[in-house]
């Protein structure tokens, strides 16, 4: 069983990626890391999600950011999203990645911040475990 999925909404997303994979690493949880795009691949998203036994998502996405708010709309489990510096600076990708819809929610931390994304998640599987 993967405990932690890390979605990249395209590989050019790979150093944030790498930056959470290096936090957990140094743990035991388990993990994967998978490249799908919300906007490429929606029905690919959507049937890993469905089919995905982790208990935490760490979602990576730059430009319209949209990927964490898809993947939060279609589980009930935590989504961490990483905003990506593609475009002004991380601020758009911020911006969306934060404003979710009421019932929605996406953990947001800073842009190109996959070690904090990391670090959240085992303090989400920390208390599971606790």
């Amino acid at each position: 069983m993967v405990q932690i999925s890390i979605i990249m909404g395209s590989e050019s997303d790979r150093a944030i990626s790498d930056r959470a994979v290096a936090v957990l690493e140094k743990t035991n949880y388990t993990y994967e890391v998978v490249v799908i795009s919300a906007h490429r691949n929606p029905d690919d998203l959507e049937d890993y999600v469905k089919n995905c036994d982790a208990l935490v998502y760490i979602t990576i996405a730059g430009l319209s950011a949209a990927l964490p708010g898809v993947v939060a709309s279609k589980t009930k489990k935590p989504v961490i999203g990483v905003p990506v510096s593609a475009k002004l600076g991380g601020l758009d990708a911020l911006l969306s990645v934060t404003q979710m819809p009421p019932g929605v929610p996406v953990a947001a931390v800073g842009v190109d911040n996959g070690a904090n994304g990391a670090h959240l998640a085992i303090r989400i599987l920390d208390l599971l475990n606790a």
